[in-house]
């Protein structure tokens, strides 16, 4: 009786229709996430056609000539908007298992953008980052997890340990969204607290990404518990 209660509870009526509060939720998280990669395709496609006057590089000026800095920083921007949707379908249940070609295909695409392309060129850029020595750290150690993770997620695959497959490759995606959950926090602050430019690049230098794996950690706890009960 208490359950049927308790499950009643968590669900609402729209439409005529019972929605469970796990289901708005998830729309919800989709919504936010379709809403900032839109931000982060508006900011993409300011740098094409090829332009290094605009936006975010206009205060890189004193490192845009410095060896592959530029090619570095158009890899990466380019290459962002192809992880994002790559990285989703990894974990789409309906995909995995009606189009699993779809699933194998785009797993590799992912990992092959973020170890060969995104993932080397963030560490690059992650030398000369906005903030000083707090924020460079913190963006070469994000973009040296990133990689490191993606790659064990591969080499897991590969010897059919799926386990930990799962897991790296979570580990991996919750790094791949700091480039939403940075630029959240990021409007957050300024909002809230308008402080200075860089203390601001110092705070979300890591507020964008330690959160993110500190809950992947918490959703593969909650898998290995589930999978003991």
């Amino acid at each position: 009786m208490q359950a049927a209660i308790e499950k009643r509870s968590n669900s609402i009526k729209a439409f005529g229709f019972k929605i469970s509060g796990a289901k708005v939720f998830y729309f919800l998280l989709i919504l936010i996430y379709t809403y900032f990669s839109y931000l982060l395709l508006k900011i993409t496609l300011q740098y094409i056609p090829y332009n290094t006057d605009v936006a975010f590089l206009r205060i890189k000026q004193d490192v845009i000539n410095i060896p592959f800095y530029k090619l570095a920083f158009f890899t990466h921007v380019y290459t962002a908007m192809l992880v994002l949707p790559a990285g989703l379908t990894q974990f789409s249940l309906y995909i995995r298992r009606s189009f699993p070609q779809i699933h194998k295909y785009t797993g590799w695409l992912y990992a092959a953008v973020v170890i060969l392309l995104a993932g080397p060129s963030g560490l690059y850029m992650g030398i000369y980052a906005n903030g000083g020595v707090v924020s460079q750290i913190s963006f070469c150690l994000l973009a040296a997890l990133w990689i490191y993770f993606t790659a064990m997620a591969i080499v897991k695959v590969t010897r059919h340990d799926y386990k930990a497959h799962r897991e790296f490759l979570i580990r991996s995606f919750a790094l791949t969204l700091s480039a939403i959950t940075l630029r959240a926090w990021k409007y957050l602050l300024v909002f809230l607290f308008e402080p200075r430019p860089m203390d601001v690049y110092q705070i979300v230098a890591w507020l964008g990404w330690i959160p993110n794996l500190i809950i992947a950690e918490m959703l593969i706890r909650k898998f290995i518990k589930l999978k003991i009960k």
